[in-house]
């Protein structure tokens, strides 16, 4: 007997059915064609142990699978549930005349329990685009793939419940989320707070710019300035996440299996990758392509502490998606994209020691050590950080102050209004949202300037030395100053500050 069962295989952030195919006939033995890897071949010995340990047998017949699309490489062992049900109905031992009406997915124990699988949003997706009634996966990845409205998501622990409801036997309750309420849901209850930040007014000032305008930036200052403490709090005061945003980083975090029992992520990613990453890691890739470090911070933070410390060519291979703000990875018969849309933060020591600059510390390095150190970050990766700001350690009077800072909700209503000018300025405009993603024609447009202001940069490039690449990011930051002052030009006092976010770029640091 011939029964068709339904599956689906996902590759990037997109999935495909796959049609299971099962033919039972005369004779012995068992094939699985259509391009299986390792892990489906071997899910006949966990499939004939859970139809054993359930009262039901493995037919001992010619049993035959196809996987179609067969030239399409099927992996991991998601695939389980789907064989079992499709082996069962074709060897007559349950009838289930409604099961092509679902997709079924689900990585089976021996005993038949139910064990998690990735990619169960993208699955739910392509389940609902193409008109299936229902999807069966593991309780634990049911809230995912309940977010998707229109779709019958039923959550089971074992294979005895999927086969009781396929016959009528038992009956499923579908999970249904509201996926409005998951959406706002402990959004104005941030885990790190600005409040809780002393001092360091003029690095929140810089931090609450780079959000507004959605800059990267690097922090330099000396162990235990609280670089890393400042990185951690900027999600905070970023803006909400749009629905969009919400479903393309959920898609992401599902395809890794990161989610975790979680629906829709309603907080923006932070992700801070250990300095002795890959570059693979770092990127994405693999024999079957999976999301890198860059990829998981979709629509949130990247967090690199101690730029200098990791290797050169990790830093390298983020240029590029740095400017396209998405990730391609080749392989000899697919091509996979991932979206890398990210706000880089960088933190570095100023030298080896830790305390270039710092006339009460007994450390120095020589300028030998010292250009040794900065020379492994490239001039090309810091023209993409528009931001470079010194952080100095907090005063004793400031740290044993009794007084509350401001929250990040507070800071967070002023950067969402500036965003809200951005949006509008950009409306027309297919890949541009905010100010950083602006080129050199836009700013040419957004950022025309009085002489006042332009005789203060051109004073200003002369005197400090400042690099021509310096020229637009100053522009750019100082159009986001602009918004949040809700102004609609840029004036002098916005160069000025701007002017002030230059470190690197003044003689003495990286010449």
């Amino acid at each position: 007997m011939l029964v068709k069962v339904f599956g689906s295989a996902v590759f990037g952030v997109e999935a495909t059915t796959i049609t299971v195919e099962v033919n039972i006939d005369k004779g012995i033995g068992y094939h699985l064609v259509g391009l299986p890897d390792n892990a489906i071949k071997e899910s006949s010995y966990r499939i004939a142990a859970a139809l054993k340990n359930n009262g039901y047998t493995m037919p001992g017949k010619k049993i035959t699978i196809n996987m179609a699309p067969a030239d399409l490489r099927k992996e991991g062992s998601a695939y389980d549930l789907t064989l079992a049900i499709g082996i069962l109905v074709a060897s007559s031992q349950i009838k289930a005349d409604e099961i092509d009406k679902y997709i079924i997915m689900g990585e089976l124990s021996l005993d038949g329990g139910l064990q998690p699988i990735r990619g169960a949003l993208p699955i739910a997706i392509k389940a609902k685009e193409e008109g299936f009634k229902g999807f069966f996966l593991p309780k634990q990845n049911v809230k995912e793939a309940a977010i998707v409205a229109g779709l019958d998501v039923y959550g089971v622990e074992n294979l005895q419940e999927v086969i009781d409801f396929l016959e009528g036997k038992g009956t499923l309750e579908p999970t249904t989320i509201d996926t409005r309420a998951e959406f706002y849901k402990d959004l104005d209850f941030p885990e790190f707070d600005f409040s809780d930040v002393k001092g360091q007014e003029s690095i929140k000032r810089c931090m609450e710019i780079a959000a507004a305008g959605g800059h990267n930036i690097i922090l330099i200052g000396p162990p235990g300035a609280g670089k890393t403490m400042l990185a951690k709090r900027l999600p905070s005061i970023l803006p909400p996440m749009t629905l969009r945003e919400a479903l393309e980083t959920t898609k992401i975090h599902s395809v890794a299996g990161k989610l975790k029992e979680v629906g829709l992520m309603n907080q923006r990613p932070f992700r801070s990758p250990h300095h002795t990453i890959s570059n693979v890691a770092l990127v994405g890739g693999g024999s079957y392509p999976q999301p890198g470090e860059i990829s998981m911070a979709h629509n949130g933070v990247l967090f690199l502490d101690e730029l200098p410390e990791f290797k050169r060519d990790v830093l390298e291979v983020m240029r590029q998606p740095l400017e396209d703000r998405e990730v391609t990875i080749s392989r000899a018969k697919f091509t996979v994209t991932y979206p890398s849309s990210f706000m880089l933060v960088a933190s570095m020591n100023p030298s080896p020691s830790g305390f270039f600059n710092d006339p009460d510390s007994p450390q120095t390095s020589s300028p030998h050590e010292m250009q040794r150190y900065l020379s492994k970050i490239s001039g090309p990766l810091l023209d993409r950080i528009d931001i470079h700001i010194e952080v100095t350690p907090v005063p004793f009077e400031k740290l044993s102050e009794d007084q509350k800072a401001e929250s990040s909700v507070d800071i967070r209503k002023r950067v969402t209004a500036a965003r809200e000018i951005q949006t509008e300025r950009f409306v027309q405009m297919e890949n541009i949202h905010y100010n950083a993603q602006m080129n050199t024609k836009h700013i040419r447009e957004y950022c025309a300037l009085d002489d006042v202001s332009k005789q203060l940069l051109k004073t200003a490039m002369e005197r400090l030395n400042l690099s021509a690449r310096a020229y637009d990011r100053i522009l750019k930051v100082a159009r986001t100053i602009a918004d949040l002052d809700a102004a609609p030009i840029v004036v002098s006092s916005h160069i000025a500050e701007a002017i002030q976010y230059r470190s690197l770029d003044r003689d003495g640091w990286l010449g």
